[in-house]
C-alpha cells in the first residue's frame, strides 16, 4: 500500500515539492555559511519525493545553532516551502483518493519550518505516523 500512494503522491506532488526543495537547497549552497540549509534541504527533498513509510523525528540533543539556524531558515525560505505544502495540499483533498497524500503534505510542514534538528527515518526504525 506503501508503495501505491507514494506512486501517486510522486505524480501529484512529490516532482513539484521536491523541486521546490532542490532549488532552496541549490541557493543555500551557494555560500558556505548557508551550507548546512541547503543539506537539509536535500535530504528533505528524498523525503518529499517518497514520504509514505518515512517519518521525522527531531533529534533531542541539537544545541542552540540548531534553533538559530532554524529561525533563520524559517523567515528566509521555511515560510515560502509551508505555503508550497498548503497550496499542493488543497487540490489533494478536493479528491477523495487524494486526502491521505493532502494529509501527508500537511504533516511536512513542521519539518519544512525547521529543518535542523530533524532527522528522517523509516517508521520501522522506530517513528511512528506517516
Amino acid at each position: 500500500m506503501r508503495t501505491i500512494l507514494n506512486v501517486i503522491w510522486l505524480v501529484f506532488a512529490g516532482i513539484w515539492l521536491a523541486a521546490g526543495y532542490a532549488l532552496a537547497g541549490v541557493i543555500c549552497c551557494i555560500l558556505i555559511v548557508t551550507i548546512p540549509f541547503g543539506i537539509a534541504s536535500f535530504r528533505i527533498a528524498a523525503y518529499a519525493l517518497w514520504p509514505f513509510g518515512r517519518t521525522v523525528v527531531r533529534d533531542p540533543d541539537a544545541g542552540v545553532f540548531s534553533l538559530l539556524g532554524n529561525v533563520i531558515w524559517c523567515v528566509v525560505a521555511g515560510v515560502w516551502l509551508a505555503i508550497g505544502h498548503v497550496l499542493t495540499s488543497i487540490p489533494l483533498f478536493i479528491s477523495i483518493i487524494g486526502i491521505p497524500m493532502g494529509v501527508a503534505n500537511i504533516k511536512l510542514i513542521p519539518v519544512s519550518l525547521l529543518p535542523l534538528g530533524a532527522r528522517i527515518v523509516d517508521n520501522d526504525q522506530g517513528g511512528t505516523g506517516t
